[in-house]
């Protein structure tokens, strides 16, 4: 770092209230990890926010010094858009208080606070709302890139949920958008990501839930046409409560699953039901009695659920995503075949998620156009030897090749990496993109927040 740049950063920590590190710093190293350890930049500063007011320092700072600007929140995303090689991260990990009101029934919920944290939150009110399918996923960009989780077919998304959000904008005000104030800022935080400010809180809509009914059954990856199969029947008249999906994984290594599967490749059906264990056998009759070869079935609170399938940290990440307008044989063979090519034995999954329900039925017009699609199909890579890069990568650019004939051509942008600028657009649909694209050009003109599937200012 320069001199000028040694006297600028001691500028910003005079005053700071949390915690401002640069490459000579020892808590440097760790701070600068993320989950995808593919992404290796290299930030010339982290600013790790304390409160709102770190929060528009760090913005003035970068601004003024003319560094490319990152916000991070739980750090999950696999693109890597939380760092920058040379710029500035906005760290936002301590903010992660959560406050929960039982008798409204809403969280307000720190801009850095992951999943976990909202979830052992609600946990002694019996309160839940729609949260990423880990524990470890950040509350912030998963809300605001809508946010797909377990509940979505009884709760809604995760934005539908959306209450109020304080937000800094680029020129550094602080703006609290709900349906009252800011209401056309408050659409764009439904689905059009961090484009628009530095998201410092958020209150979301809480709904009483005791336990989930939680049944994880495992077939051999040959028996997956026909399990397949029977779910995409299932699913076509399964109720709200029910969400889940087909997994083709590395099945692990304890006491429920069986010799011949531990360690190799499986197919997997996921039910997690909004209730009771009793009541969710009795919906889940006809899967249950698909001669399954092991099976977990238990009931747990909701904050149990989302840490049942923790991704381990450490691993190279590539991820993304076709959504389906129809799910006929040839689309369930196609799918079933490409398992195979999956690295093996590793966590990575190769996903079939239904969506209906809540999500289907919404009549709010928000900038998430791929909730109307019934099946979306969801290569999700990890593996550790940089050798598999380019077999993991072609795994799941393959998997969309596959399923193109189906596709609606949305696209849910947390569930894929960096794949242009027509996708980005695809993400929004092009009328909501050019909505979106107007507010930018009011809260953020200069186009400060860009590290994320970027709108332009219009």
């Amino acid at each position: 770092m320069t001199v000028l740049g040694t006297r600028a950063v001691s500028a910003l920590r005079a005053g700071f209230a949390g915690t401002v590190l640069t490459p000579d710093d020892a808590a440097y190293g760790n701070a600068r990890t993320l989950f995808n350890s593919m992404i290796t930049k290299r930030p010339g500063v982290i600013a790790q926010c304390a409160s709102t007011a770190d929060v528009a320092r760090a913005i003035a700072f970068a601004r003024t010094e003319g560094l490319e600007l990152a916000v991070r929140g739980g750090g999950h995303g696999v693109a890597g858009t939380a760092l920058t090689d040379g710029g500035i991260v906005l760290d936002l990990r301590r903010l992660n208080q959560v406050t929960v009101d039982p008798v409204a029934r809403t969280a307000v919920v720190g801009g850095g606070a992951i999943m976990r944290d909202l979830d052992r939150a609600g946990r002694p009110f019996d309160l839940v709302t729609t949260g990423g399918r880990v524990s470890t996923t950040g509350v912030g960009g998963f809300t605001l890139g809508g946010g797909s989780g377990w509940l979505e077919r009884k709760y809604g998304l995760a934005c539908d949920n959306l209450l109020a959000v304080d937000l800094v904008t680029a020129d550094g005000s602080t703006v609290t958008a709900s349906g009252t104030s800011h209401p056309e800022l408050f659409w764009a935080l439904h689905g059009g990501g961090g484009n628009f400010g530095v998201a410092t809180s958020f209150t979301f809509r809480l709904y009483e839930l005791p336990q989930v009914a939680v049944a994880l059954l495992l077939w051999p990856p040959e028996a997956g046409q026909d399990v397949v199969a029977a779910y995409r029947e299932f699913m076509a008249s399964a109720p709200d409560e029910v969400g889940g999906g087909v997994i083709f994984l590395t099945a692990p290594a304890e006491p429920f699953v069986p010799d011949h599967l531990a360690g190799k490749l499986a197919c997997a059906m996921l039910l997690v039901y909004a209730g009771t264990l009793d009541e969710a056998r009795e919906v889940a009759a006809p899967l249950l009695g698909l001669g399954h070869d092991g099976e977990l079935i238990v009931e747990v609170p909701y904050a149990e659920l989302q840490s049942m399938f923790d991704d381990p940290p450490g691993y190279r990440n590539y991820w993304s995503a076709e959504h389906l307008e129809s799910l006929p044989d040839e689309a369930v063979r196609r799918f079933c075949d490409r398992a195979y090519d999956m690295v093996v034995p590793s966590p990575s999954q190769h996903v079939l998620f239904p969506y209906g329900g809540a999500v289907a039925r919404s009549t709010e017009g928000y900038p998430v156009p791929w909730r109307r699609a019934p099946w979306v199909v969801h290569p999700l890579g990890l593996w550790t030897d940089p050798e598999d890069d380019r077999r993991a990568i072609c795994w799941a650019r393959d998997t969309r090749a596959d399923m193109k004939p189906w596709s609606t051509g949305a696209v849910y942008s947390n569930f894929i990496g960096a794949e242009g600028a027509e996708r980005v657009v695809a993400g929004y649909g092009l009328d909501n993109y050019r909505r979106l694209a107007a507010i930018k050009s009011r809260y953020d003109p200069g186009n400060v927040f860009h590290l994320n599937p970027n709108i332009k200012p219009g």
